[in-house]
């Protein structure tokens, strides 16, 4: 790096460094806001389409009654089911064809962000060292008693509000120009942050940012039962996610930089709370409450990481008795 007469690094270089950030990447996120766009038209499309045959109002009373067990109308489930085994996007393109309310886009999006991508993300984290069914398990039930728990603390709200695309009528000419308004503004808003947060994760890298996030999270994970060697760890999942950060997770824990108990920790408590910065802001984009969708889940995974030392501490108690 260049450096100017008093030995600081010149803003020629800093401006230098910063371009490079940028150039590299915008091919990544070119290919990934092109994904992302496509599949969030096609589901938007099919969700209109649902809509405007009468097809979603009859699925939506069907399921009526699961889906009230949580405090949501019948057509969330298009979006939870979709966000199960696609990810994220899926369920907000569905979530956003829905008029529903800012608390339930909230308690849909702890549900959904608790059990996004699950055949990825679970095939990620086993690889990793951590039972498949296990972590199955932890999220889809997290994810429902988190959602079950915050239908009954959160303010009620007006009469009529959630559920109101099940007793609509719409019909092509009145609808499609609002929704094809709506279906662009939502492409832009996902293009927009998808491009800046890959260019900043590049800066982080490029300066240095994400040592030093490094060594400032550790104190916080102890807090989770997490330990220091898993913070690197910790901030790609919450940065990237578990299946954008796939390789850097392989590469820690095939390295030895981690122990098996650490990851297992560490899979337990990212597996119900990972992507907390791009899928956050995309829930909030459409309405949801950001720190309640944040802090739910971490009080969640709190629980759990140190309900699973708690057992590490019994079953090695066992095994010495025993022994």
């Amino acid at each position: 790096m260049k450096e100017d007469s008093q030995g600081k690094p010149s803003a020629t270089s800093f401006g230098r460094r910063l371009s490079s950030c940028v150039k590299e990447a915008v091919p990544g996120a070119l290919k990934t806001m092109w994904w992302v766009v496509k599949i969030t038209a096609i589901v938007s499309v099919v969700i209109y389409i649902l809509r405007l045959t009468g097809v979603l109002p009859v699925l939506g009373r069907s399921l009526e009654p699961v889906m009230s067990f949580i405090g949501l109308p019948g057509e969330a489930s298009l979006a939870y089911v979709s966000g199960y085994f696609v990810n994220v996007y899926s369920a907000i393109a569905a979530c956003a064809s829905l008029n529903l309310s800012a608390r339930s886009v909230t308690i849909l999006a702890v549900l959904v962000m608790c059990s996004h991508n699950m055949i990825v993300e679970t095939a990620v984290q086993k690889k990793t060292g951590s039972s498949a069914l296990r972590i199955v398990l932890v999220r889809t039930l997290a994810g429902l008693v988190l959602a079950f728990v915050l239908n009954k603390i959160l303010p009620a709200e007006a009469q009529g509000e959630v559920g109101a695309v099940a007793q609509e009528k719409i019909t092509l000419a009145d609808s499609f120009v609002p929704w094809a308004v709506s279906l662009l503004k939502l492409c832009l808003k996902m293009t927009v942050l998808i491009f800046l947060l890959s260019i900043l994760q590049k800066i982080l890298d490029e300066f240095g940012v994400m040592k030093l996030l490094t060594s400032v999270v550790k104190w916080p994970l102890k807090l989770f039962g997490l330990s220091e060697n898993s913070s690197f760890l910790w901030i790609v999942a919450n940065t990237l996610g578990l299946a954008y950060g796939a390789a850097v997770m392989f590469q820690e824990k095939e390295c030895g930089h981690i122990g098996d108990r650490d990851i297992q920790l560490l899979n337990t408590h990212i597996c119900i709370s990972h992507s907390n910065i791009e899928d956050l802001l995309l829930f909030v984009a459409i309405g949801g409450v950001w720190w309640i969708i944040l802090l739910s889940r971490w009080a969640a995974s709190l629980i759990l990481v140190w309900a699973q030392r708690l057992e590490f501490h019994i079953r090695d108690r066992f095994t010495k008795f025993a022994g």
